[in-house]
């Protein structure tokens, strides 16, 4: 069959790589399909343009697949449109965080023929088969679709027990010479850029996370040196941003990767998402030999009964301990603060500003958000139960933005939630920006005064 991926647009002028959609394209083409790539993302056509795409060539099937974000849900919506539009309309596949947890509102909503839910690879290869040998699509498990009107939902599937037999990104599908200049946290002028999973799932469970798969499974480190190398030997990638949701998820797994990075791809960079309770001086030392330049930490606030609340388990002292730790070692963390959640104050979020004046090496600018119930976290359907939220209309409804409420779960009122939040942020932004301008006059300080002809100039596009 001929298969049509889409990439949609992001807003980025450097989009990065799809990785998810990649290994899709990899599944669908080992087993014999026909897989081209529709870039959205890269080229920034309008939805236009695929509909006169799509009318010009034959696919069996067209996919797209999208996290539950309000941007993401209404370029799904316009793009959505625009395939129904075609004149010769293929089969129409969704998939992704943003309709798993809820296919039958996106199959209503996008007019989609059928939704993958959860992990992709082998279920869109049996929905390929199914539509190929005309089969009833009943037979396809953790399939969502509509038959004659009404909803129908498969049973669950069972996850991919060795990742390590899923097959490498389809890079050759896609334009690579444009995605490894995207840059990420830390990343030199110079340095050509991939993102890779060393793992899928988290053994943590946050309030606000959507994670349909339980548990946590790792690729071998053989498996991940092997990609490594074949992206230095055919794209010659310097630097690896680890998008797996937790890749520090224990001390020894950290431990073996490092020692593997050590011996078998030196002179690497790569950045990860860790948690706090892991940063230990011997385990950040190592991860900084082994070329670690960058680690995001999901912080989320500042008061232990909040992060009790959240299901964190940290503590605010971990959190202290394990950023001064990440600094010392010479590594810049990230800060992800939220505030919102349930029973949170105002003097609480202040501990999150505090917090970021003091630690915060600004590496990048980092704001406070309000905490979203994603559909498919636990509070999300906290947030029904409290009859704070009505179904998955209601939260896109008021889902118009990241950093705005969707749901308050505090006492004080929307408007008192916005004003504390716009009066933190202007001090974070502040405080960025004037360490930027100090960097700068600094610059030019060294350069008239000093003679350092390593300044390249204060002209930036």
């Amino acid at each position: 069959m001929k298969i049509l991926l889409i990439t949609y647009d992001n807003d980025s002028r450097i989009a990065f790589f799809p990785l998810g959609l990649a290994y899709i394209a990899s599944a669908c083409r080992e087993a014999g399909h026909e897989v081209k790539i529709y870039n959205q993302g890269v080229f920034h056509w309008p939805e236009e343009h695929l509909t006169a795409f799509l009318d010009d060539q034959h696919f069996d099937v067209v996919g797209l697949g999208i996290v539950g974000g309000y941007y993401e849900y209404a370029k799904c919506s316009k793009i959505s449109k625009a395939i129904n539009l075609s004149k010769n309309r293929p089969f129409y596949v969704l998939g992704g965080h943003g309709p798993s947890p809820i296919p039958e509102f996106f199959l209503k909503k996008t007019g989609a023929d059928a939704v993958v839910i959860g992990e992709g690879e082998a279920t869109i290869v049996e929905l390929l088969d199914c539509l190929e040998s005309n089969r009833n699509l009943s037979q396809v498990s953790g399939l969502a679709y509509m038959l004659n009107g009404k909803f129908r939902q498969n049973s669950h599937r069972e996850l991919i027990k060795d990742i390590n037999s899923i097959a490498f990104p389809a890079w050759d599908l896609f334009p690579m010479e444009h995605h490894v200049l995207f840059s990420y946290a830390n990343t030199q002028p110079t340095e050509r850029c991939m993102r890779l999973v060393a793992g899928r799932g988290c053994k943590f469970k946050c309030n606000f996370c959507y994670r349909m798969d339980k548990g946590l499974r790792l690729r071998s480190s053989q498996s991940i040196v092997e990609e490594i190398k074949l992206l230095k030997t055919l794209h010659q990638i310097n630097y690896f941003m680890f998008v797996d949701e937790l890749l520090m998820n224990s001390i020894e797994r950290v431990t073996e990767l490092c020692n593997r990075f050590i011996n078998d791809c030196p002179g690497i960079h790569w950045s990860c998402n860790g948690r706090l309770n892991y940063a230990k001086p011997e385990v950040l030392s190592l991860m900084k030999k082994s070329g670690c330049v960058f680690v995001n930490y999901g912080i989320e606030s500042l008061d232990d009964e909040t992060l009790r609340i959240m299901g964190k388990n940290l503590t605010v002292k971990q959190i202290i301990v394990g950023i001064e730790n990440t600094l010392v070692a010479g590594i810049s963390p990230g800060f992800n603060v939220i505030f919102g959640n349930i029973g949170e104050t105002a003097e609480i979020l202040q501990k999150g500003v505090e917090f970021l004046l003091k630690y915060d090496d600004h590496t990048q600018l980092r704001n406070i958000r309000p905490v979203t119930p994603y559909p498919g976290s636990p509070l999300y359907y906290y947030a029904i139960e409290e009859g704070l939220l009505n179904g998955p209309e209601d939260f896109y409804n008021r889902n118009i933005n990241s950093d705005l409420l969707t749901v308050n779960f505090t006492k004080m009122s929307d408007k008192e939630v916005h004003q504390l939040l716009y009066e933190a942020n202007k001090i974070l932004i502040d405080r960025y920006f004037s360490g930027q301008l100090a960097k700068s006059i600094e610059s030019a300080r060294k350069l008239y005064l000093e003679g350092d002809v390593s300044f390249r100039g204060f002209r930036h596009a």
